[in-house]
């Protein structure tokens, strides 16, 4: 039996996953990177640390989705740049037209094993509230039902059911 310590990372799979998603849909699909000294991407392009990166076929020439690094030639203001960006500082993979794609835990760079919280705190990731490569989390929500509106009425909000606001539920 292996132990989930010693599987390798979901994350690539799933960026790559979603990649596929979005071309099969004719999607763009766009990664939101974390920038540091391990980055290799136009600095003047960089803001608050993190750049966007058009990862389409159109955008770019010799794409590669490997295990470790997202690496590909791409051109910026009409120069030739060549980019690498490691896996553990992709912070999302969307398609640019509906938002649709998922985000990751932001990693720690110097220990892969931990996570950077909202407040910039550094955790484990039993500390930090799940595991810090799978990068997903399931939670439960409540459905609340609307009332049915007939069509020459304007459409009223939705209402919640009398008693407690519906929460979410970490489902472990």
């Amino acid at each position: 039996m292996i132990d989930a310590t010693d599987s390798s990372s979901t994350r690539p799979y799933l960026i790559r996953a979603l990649y596929e998603w979005c071309t099969d849909n004719g999607f763009t699909p766009y990664v939101a990177v974390r920038v540091d000294e391990g980055v290799r991407v136009p600095n003047e392009y960089v803001k608050d640390g993190e750049i966007v990166l058009n990862i389409s076929f159109d955008a770019t020439s010799s794409l590669k989705l490997g295990n470790q690094f997202i690496e590909f030639k791409a051109r910026f203001a009409g120069t030739a740049r060549e980019i690498q960006v490691p896996i553990s500082h992709v912070l999302a993979i969307y398609a640019r037209e509906n938002g649709q794609g998922m985000a990751f835990p932001v990693l720690a760079s110097s220990d892969p094993g931990k996570v950077i919280t909202s407040s910039g705190e550094v955790k484990s990731p039993a500390s930090a509230g799940g595991s810090a490569e799978s990068g997903s989390r399931t939670v439960q929500l409540t459905r609340v039902e609307t009332e049915k509106v007939s069509d020459d009425s304007p459409p009223e909000p939705p209402r919640t059911p009398s008693g407690p606001r519906p929460v979410l539920k970490r489902i472990k």
